[in-house]
């Protein structure tokens, strides 16, 4: 069936939302809406599998404590994050709705 990452978008994004789009024998790929949001101060992300995300629309700040380093992407851009790669939101964009694609792996 047919779908589309621009629909159903939420008219307020009070916290940022994940929505599984396909799971399959470990294989996760969700949307993820994002405006304005970050992750919570001194959280970093650690997970048990690589994960490859690509910003649909909008902005973002992916920081990344070892090596120290913050990858900005935009629209089209995509970041392969191994797995145990502790790292973070530092920052969407608060004018547009970040619509990202996550592939989890």
């Amino acid at each position: 069936m047919k779908q589309s990452l621009f629909a159903n978008l939420p008219d307020k994004l009070e916290k940022e939302v994940f929505e599984p789009l396909v799971r399959h024998q470990g294989l996760v790929i969700e949307r993820i809406l994002s405006k304005g949001h970050a992750s919570p101060e001194g959280f970093w992300y650690d997970q048990e599998k690589n994960e490859f995300v690509l910003v649909v629309q909008g902005r973002a700040g992916i920081r990344f404590r070892n090596p120290e380093a913050t990858v900005i992407l935009e629209p089209g851009d995509y970041l392969v994050i191994p797995a145990r790669s502790e790292h973070r939101v530092e920052w969407t964009a608060p004018d547009v709705e970040t619509i990202w694609l996550a592939v989890h792996y």
